[in-house]
């Protein structure tokens, strides 16, 4: 069995009149994240950490924020299209590791509905998606809620 390892990062703006999508689920918040698809940060630190993992570029490079098809997507269906991406080199996914820092709103009892959710996109058991979520303890952008950030570390399988 040949294993990799990849690492994400992704960041956006929170703003007003947009909804808030982390980890697949929607937010009940004031403020949603900018972005060309729904902005949802955990999802697109997963989907370039499984691309790097598999030497396959980045999110960006997969489904452009210039491409009137990704306008307004779900990142769940671009987390699934990713896992078929990977699976064309025979990799699937083995865990994943992320954190998502946010000052607002708390994710903590919200955290096995994501869980839930990608584990069923990435077609692994729930045992194997961790989801941490932390503050800035109010420094920096995430501090000042001028956004959310996510990192991501996956293991994949061959």
């Amino acid at each position: 069995m040949k294993i990799r390892v990849g690492f994400g990062f992704d960041v956006h703006q929170l703003v007003p009149e947009r909804d808030l999508w982390l980890g697949g689920i929607k937010f009940e918040h004031e403020l949603g994240l900018l972005g060309h698809s729904d902005a949802d940060v955990l999802i697109h630190a997963i989907c370039d950490a499984l691309l790097g993992a598999a030497n396959m570029r980045d999110i960006g490079y997969h489904f452009p924020d210039n491409a009137g098809e990704y306008k307004n997507i779900d990142s769940k269906i671009l987390l699934a299209k990713t896992v078929d991406l990977i699976a064309t080199k025979g990799y699937r996914v083995g865990n994943v590791d992320a954190t998502v820092c946010a000052e607002r709103p708390k994710l903590k009892a919200r955290i096995p509905e994501m869980q839930e959710v990608l584990a069923h996109l990435m077609q692994v058991d729930i045992d194997d998606v961790s989801i941490k979520a932390t503050t800035t303890e109010k420094l920096g952008f995430t501090g000042r809620e001028e956004g959310i950030s996510a990192y991501a570390t996956v293991l994949i399988e061959k």
